[in-house]
């Protein structure tokens, strides 16, 4: 099974020893949900970095759970110009849109490296029937993409460009810092300028300007890929305030 630029991993990672299960941000699994989802992952996939491995318009025959790696969902239109639509990080359910709706309404594209497990279309319909509370789980994953997609929109209609950046960026430190990817107040941010110019709704040369003015402020430093917050208090206030996180959560 090959899907997009990804390659198959041939052997996986048992869904027992799941490094996902050891975070205290995700809701543990019963013995029998444990046992159905051992079943219903099929194959892990490794993609590499830039490569779209979900494609708008594409009929989805799998969806997938980000094991490790960072990753975003975006649409493209016709002149070329593109609109990051989020970011997803591990845990993080993809597909689900093109397995319920037939085809995807946009694509997926690895930050860096990217290990999924991969779950069939086919089976999704014997996890409703059968476990309600996976069921509801999935349901929250897609309630919560809305809540992301919500706040994006909140961000592109109404936040200031600076207030914008500081959201999106705390945003991503909240949801790293759940994941234990910060370390001593820092983060490998795996992307660009470029990136959040796209996720924003900004040229690159608005957005490096307002980078500047956020980075003037020691709320935060960025060297490289090294994301620091500096002084939490004062990035919320920026961004309008701070960042409320669920947990724990679902995954599958």
């Amino acid at each position: 099974m090959i899907v997009g630029n990804g390659r198959p991993n041939g052997h996986f990672t048992p869904c027992e020893q799941c490094p996902l299960k050891t975070l205290p941000c995700l809701r543990a699994f019963t013995a029998s949900e444990l046992d159905f989802v051992k079943q219903f992952k099929i194959d892990e996939l490794h993609v590499d970095a830039g490569a779209s491995f979900l494609h708008e318009g594409a009929r989805a025959e799998h969806l997938y759970t980000i094991l490790s790696g960072w990753a975003f969902r975006y649409k493209m239109l016709d002149d070329g110009r593109r609109q990051i639509l989020n970011f997803a990080l591990p845990a993080d359910m993809v597909g689900l849109q093109g397995t319920v709706m037939n085809e995807m309404e946009h694509s997926v594209e690895a930050l860096t490296p990217l290990t999924l497990c991969v779950f069939p279309r086919a089976k999704l319909y014997e996890l409703y029937s059968q476990f309600p509370t996976l069921a509801f789980d999935i349901t929250w994953l897609a309630a919560r993409e809305e809540q992301l997609i919500d706040e994006h929109l909140v961000s592109l209609g109404r936040r200031t460009a600076l207030e914008r950046i500081a959201y999106l960026l705390l945003t991503l430190f909240a949801r790293a810092q759940e994941l234990r990817l910060v370390k001593d107040g820092s983060v490998q941010f795996p992307f660009t300028q470029q990136h959040l110019a796209d996720a924003l709704g900004m040229s690159l040369v608005h957005t490096n300007k307002t980078l500047k003015r956020l980075l003037a402020t020691k709320a935060v430093s960025w060297k490289g890929r090294a994301f620091e917050v500096r002084d939490r208090a004062a990035l919320a206030a920026i961004a309008g305030g701070d960042v409320s996180l669920h947990t724990p959560r679902p995954f599958i």
